[in-house]
C-alpha cells in the first residue's frame, strides 16, 4: 500500500488529491483541496506569469507539502498545463517552484493532458467504460486555454481535434469587450459557433453520437439538480439543454446560489455549459454524462497503471494507434504496402529483444511510425521524408508526448533514404538516450521498408530469428521478391552497423512453410 498525491497546476485553479493504492482496494481518494489560481490570466493576456500569482502559487504549494507531511506521502507527481505550458519562461517559472517549494513540476503537452484525463474517466467508469464508448461517444475535455473533442465509435478512438474553445480565454476575451447581459450570452454563443464551424462539416458529418462524456471541473456541480433521475452523473440530452436554456438568462451570483459555487466559479462554469448546450444540439445525443473527474484523478491512475498496482480497465496503446490509423487513412497510406511494413518491423524488433535492449513503449513508436511512414506521399512524391515528417510533427496524436511524436517523426525521416547519416537527425529536442533509440527504430524501419516497396505485393507471412551473428528474415509469399531483396542487400549494412548483427533475406513460397 501506498499513499499518493496527484497535484494539477491547472490554468484557473491549482488542486491536489491524496490517494491510498494497494494491489487489494485499488485507488481510495483521501483528501481533494484546491485553490484557486488564475495563471492563464497573465499567460494568454501577457504569455508571462506575474510575480503576484508566482507567489500566491509558490504559497498554495507550500500549503500542500504540509498536507502530504501530515498524510505521510510516499510519493508524489506534479504537473502543470496549458498556463505553465505556454508561458514565455517555463523553464524559469518551474526552477522557481522547485526552489521556494521544493517540488519538481513536469509541464505536459496537450496531448498526454487529455490522455490523462480520458485515463480518470476509464478509471472511474471501470467495467461499464468499454461498452460506453462501443456507442458514438462525443469526449469534451474543457479546459482554461482550449477543449479536447474525441470521437469514439465501436470501442476505438475514431479521430480527436484540439479546439480554441478554453473557457477561460473566452471569459478573458468577452469581458475585455465590456458587455450587457443579454449581449454577453449573444457573443458567446457566436464564439462557440464560430469556433464549431469547421468541427463539426469536418468531423461530424454522418456520426451517429448516442453520447456526450463531458471533463469539466464545474459542471459537475449542476449534476446535483439531476440527482434521482437516473445515474447520478448522467442526464438525458432534453433535461440538459432545458436547464441550461434557463441558467444562460442568470447573473453569475445567481447560478453560484443555485448550484453552491462561488461567482467567479461560476463565471466559467457558463461557457462551459453553453458548449455543451450547442454541442447538445448539433449531435442530437441522448444522454450528457459528467463523471466529474479531475487531471489529479487522471495522474493517480496513470501512476497505479505504471506500477502495475492495478489492473488496466482498458486498452489504451489501441487507442494511440487508432488514431495513427484515422491519420493514415486521411492521407491515403493504410494499404499493403503499410501492412507489409507494419508486420516485417514488428518480427524484427520481437525477436530481436537480447540485442536491441528496447522497452514495450519504443515498440508502440515504431508501430506508430510504421503506420505514419507514407503519409508524406500525399503531399510530395519527390520528398516524402520531409512532407511525413511535417505532417507528423504538425498533428497531435492523444497519448504520447510532443517529444515521443518528435520521435517518430525522426524515426520516420530516416527510414527513406538508402543510407541514413546519424547527423540528419532533426535531435534538437530529444537527448541522447531519446537520441539512440531513434537511431535504432529507425534502422528497423529502413530495413523493413526495403520489403515494402509494392502497394499491392502481399506477403502471407514474414518471420523472424537470430542464428549466431545473423538475423534471418523469412518472407512467406506468392510474389518474386527479386526486387526487394535487392534494395534489402543495399540496406543491410546500415542495420548491422547499429546492432552489430547482419540480416539475411529468406524466401519460401506458400507451401514451403
Amino acid at each position: 500500500m501506498k499513499i499518493f498525491a496527484a497535484i494539477d497546476i491547472g490554468s484557473y485553479e491549482t488542486g491536489m488529491k491524496i490517494f491510498q493504492i494497494s494491489k487489494r482496494n485499488g485507488l481510495k481518494q483521501l483528501d481533494f483541496v484546491r485553490h484557486r489560481v488564475e495563471l492563464g490570466t497573465d499567460t494568454y493576456r501577457t504569455g508571462r506569469i506575474s510575480n503576484t500569482h508566482m507567489d500566491e502559487l509558490c504559497s498554495v504549494l507550500e500549503g500542500f507539502n504540509q498536507i502530504m507531511a501530515s498524510y505521510k506521502v510516499d510519493d508524489y507527481v506534479a504537473y502543470g498545463t496549458s498556463a505553465l505550458r505556454e508561458a514565455e519562461s517555463t523553464m524559469i517559472i518551474l526552477d522557481q517552484i522547485r526552489i521556494r517549494t521544493g517540488l519538481n513540476v513536469k509541464v505536459l503537452s496537450n496531448s498526454e493532458q487529455r490522455f490523462l484525463d480520458y485515463k480518470s474517466v476509464a478509471l472511474k467508469g471501470g467495467k461499464d467504460f468499454d461498452e460506453l464508448i462501443n456507442h458514438g461517444t462525443l469526449f469534451i475535455d474543457i479546459g482554461g486555454g482550449s477543449t479536447q473533442v474525441s470521437i469514439f465509435e465501436k470501442g476505438i478512438l475514431n479521430s480527436t481535434v484540439n479546439l480554441p474553445l478554453g473557457i477561460l480565454k473566452i471569459r478573458s476575451l468577452l469581458r475585455a469587450l465590456e458587455p450587457g447581459r443579454s449581449k454577453y450570452i449573444e457573443l458567446l454563443n457566436e464564439e462557440i459557433v464560430n469556433e464549431l464551424f469547421s468541427f463539426k462539416r469536418q468531423y461530424l458529418r454522418d456520426k451517429d453520437i448516442e453520447n456526450l462524456v463531458v471533463i469539466d471541473d464545474y459542471l459537475p456541480y449542476m449534476m446535483q439538480k439531476f440527482r434521482g433521475a437516473g445515474a447520478p452523473d448522467e442526464v438525458t440530452a432534453e433535461s440538459y439543454t432545458a436547464y441550461t436554456d434557463e441558467i444562460k438568462l442568470k447573473s453569475a451570483e445567481e447560478i453560484a446560489k443555485s448550484v453552491g459555487i462561488a461567482p467567479e466559479n461560476a463565471s466559467l462554469m457558463l461557457p462551459s455549459a453553453m458548449l455543451i448546450n450547442h454541442l447538445v444540439k448539433d449531435t442530437g445525443c441522448k444522454r450528457v454524462k459528467i463523471p466529474g473527474v479531475t487531471l489529479s484523478d487522471g495522474i493517480a491512475y496513470d501512476y497505479a497503471d505504471k506500477a502495475k498496482v492495478i489492473k488496466a480497465v482498458h486498452d489504451f496503446d489501441m487507442d494511440i494507434l487508432s488514431c495513427a490509423d484515422v491519420i493514415s487513412a486521411k492521407y491515403k497510406c493504410n494499404g499493403y504496402r503499410q501492412q507489409a511494413l507494419l508486420m516485417t518491423s514488428l518480427a524484427i524488433f520481437d525477436n530481436m529483444k537480447k540485442i536491441h535492449g528496447l522497452s514495450k513503449r519504443d515498440r508502440l513508436l515504431l508501430e506508430l511510425s510504421a503506420r505514419l511512414r507514407n503519409v508524406g506521399r500525399y503531399v510530395s512524391l519527390s520528398s516524402p521524408a520531409h512532407s511525413s515528417y511535417s505532417i507528423i510533427m504538425g498533428t497531435e496524436i492523444i497519448g504520447i508526448s510532443h517529444v515521443e511524436r518528435a520521435m517518430v517523426a525522426n524515426i520516420v525521416f530516416n527510414s527513406f533514404t538508402d543510407e541514413f547519416s546519424y547527423a540528419d537527425f532533426n535531435n534538437e529536442e530529444l537527448d541522447a538516450d531519446q537520441s539512440l533509440r531513434v537511431i535504432k527504430l529507425a534502422a528497423i524501419l529502413h530495413l523493413s521498408a526495403s520489403l515494402a516497396q509494392n502497394p499491392k505485393k502481399k506477403y502471407a507471412k514474414v518471420m523472424a530469428a537470430l542464428k549466431d551473428s545473423e538475423l534471418l528474415i523469412t518472407i512467406q509469399s506468392k510474389s518474386d521478391i527479386t526486387l526487394e531483396r535487392g534494395n534489402f542487400n543495399n540496406r543491410a549494412d546500415c542495420f548491422e552497423e547499429v546492432f552489430g548483427i547482419k540480416p539475411v533475406l529468406k524466401y519460401k513460397g506458400v507451401n514451403e512453410i
